[in-house]
């Protein structure tokens, strides 16, 4: 998520700029909040970015992502 520090402070969003930046057949996606772990069905942030996340999953199996 976009405000979860240990992704955005630890490093990782860097590295997967860099991932990103690196190919054009990646993309990235930054869900709005704070959970580290928010595809967690037991945490508040879950509902909706879960949602979202299936979204863009389906439609990159599907190829149209």
């Amino acid at each position: 998520m976009d405000n979860d520090e240990l992704f955005v402070s630890g490093g990782d969003l860097e590295a997967a700029r860099d991932v990103v930046n690196g190919t054009s057949d990646a993309e990235m996606f930054l869900y709005p909040g704070e959970q580290h772990l928010f595809a967690d069905g037991s945490l508040p942030a879950y509902e909706r970015a879960a949602e979202l996340l299936t979204q863009r999953v389906r439609a990159f199996i599907a190829g149209t992502g």
